[in-house]
């Protein structure tokens, strides 16, 4: 079969999404961290460039999503007892609300590393979604912050915080709820809450021991990857899935499966796949990090044969990956750049830029944006040879992913919020 892709909004919140102000989702309208704004900054610091810097309460990493002139992002206290959205007004920078969603009395345990407000909200017109995994899920008015429905019983011990964030899709908000002691895909009505499907993560584990328990303490389970749903040719849209030691593909109006490819070594999935040409781009997740191409179609348990190539150093586990043009970038948790050829997984070129890296990149302006723990920014063109452009630093580090209204970034620190402006 001839594939040729295109890849859907995956918040479809977004036929309308498109516009130079709105940033609805995860990595941008179309989930893979591109941008059509083709004059960005380049250079900033604390004193140049900044429209408006806010301090954020709280500790969370999950990154801002903007509609027309609001800006929404979660917020939590490290002891995770209270959930918060919050809502700036992209043009002055003011908060114009600050939402207690939910109360939590006994908070599930949370690595160091992570928050307990990670998950990036979703919104479209006049809606914004909201989750921090099992302890709620709400939807909000966003022009009174009423809460329009809540969901406070999908159960999953997320075993060191929840990191997957929802996707709105047709009628449907889907999200991801792999812990370590379920794990599945639940599609929710957006305007009601109510369950419209649910199905379980398919894989055998194979990690039982003579008691019928896991052996091992949950990570083996566990996932943090966000969802993607695309198409192919003139065939229906998928939703792409990576779970724990496999990528699904689902048919995202009943969660049938479609196919899944089983990575046993690996665990933990946290990026989001990225599509392009005839091909699916994801990697796999902790243990031995790869990066894969993969061929999309096939039944069941599709084969080796779905491989069309590996890279096997210098794979990120958290940041997601770009695919520029011929090119795929990606930049590692230990600050290493890699561009690899999309056509055959060649490396093309490959630099050391220093600092540890959980955000991942945007893509825009025939640019790329690395955005590490420590603060600094950098700036790489687009394509080999590998060429820095840029390099910019803000206070206390980066946790969550960037985002972009007209031609301007607003940047998400560990305490703050800013608008990066000419």
């Amino acid at each position: 079969m001839n594939w040729k892709p295109w890849i859907l909004l995956a918040a479809l919140c977004a036929s309308a999404a498109s516009g130079a102000d709105r940033w609805p989702q995860f990595r941008g309208p179309d989930g893979q961290g591109n941008s059509d704004a083709q004059n960005l900054p380049l250079s900033w610091s604390e004193t140049n460039n900044v429209q408006w810097k806010t301090p954020i309460h709280g500790r969370a990493w999950a990154s801002p999503v903007i509609w027309d002139h609001q800006i929404w992002l979660t917020t939590a206290p490290e002891d995770g007892k209270e959930l918060y959205a919050v809502c700036v007004d992209a043009e002055t920078g003011k908060i114009t609300r600050d939402l207690k969603v939910f109360d939590v009395a006994r908070p599930q345990y949370c690595i160091p590393f992570n928050s307990y407000a990670s998950p990036s909200p979703v919104i479209e017109e006049g809606r914004v979604y909201v989750t921090f995994g099992a302890p709620g899920t709400a939807c909000l008015d966003t022009k009174t912050g009423a809460v329009l429905w809540e969901r406070r019983d999908l159960e999953c011990n997320h075993f060191r915080s929840a990191g997957s964030s929802p996707i709105l899709y047709e009628d449907k908000l889907i999200m991801h709820f792999d812990g370590s002691d379920f794990q599945y895909v639940v599609a929710l009505d957006k305007k009601t809450g109510k369950t419209l499907w649910k199905v379980d993560r398919s894989i055998d584990w194979q990690d039982l021991n003579a008691e019928g328990k896991p052996k091992d303490s949950g990570d083996f389970r566990k996932a943090f990857s966000t969802p993607l749903i695309a198409a192919f040719d003139s065939q229906p849209p998928i939703l792409l899935s990576l779970g724990s030691k496999a990528l699904y593909a689902y048919q995202p109006n009943d969660g049938k499966e479609l196919w899944r490819l089983e990575e046993r070594q690996c665990f933990s999935g946290s990026t989001r796949p990225v599509v392009g040409k005839d091909r699916i781009y994801y990697c796999a997740g902790f243990s031995s990090g790869q990066l894969l191409a993969v061929k999309p179609g096939g039944s069941g348990v599709v084969t080796e044969n779905q491989i069309l190539w590996r890279v096997k150093k210098d794979v990120p586990l958290k940041p997601s990956v770009i695919l520029a043009g011929d090119y795929l970038f990606m930049v590692d948790d230990n600050g290493t750049a890699t561009f690899v050829r999309a056509e055959n997984g060649e490396i093309a070129g490959r630099q050391k830029m220093g600092g540890h890296f959980t955000a991942s990149p945007l893509h825009a302006g025939g640019r790329i944006y690395c955005f590490s723990e420590e603060g600094k920014t950098t700036v790489v063109a687009d394509h080999p040879p590998f060429k820095i452009l840029a390099e910019n630093t803000l206070e206390d580090g980066f946790m969550a992913s960037p985002t972009v209204t007209e031609d301007t970034l607003v940047l998400r620190t560990k305490t703050a919020l800013y608008r990066i402006a000419k």
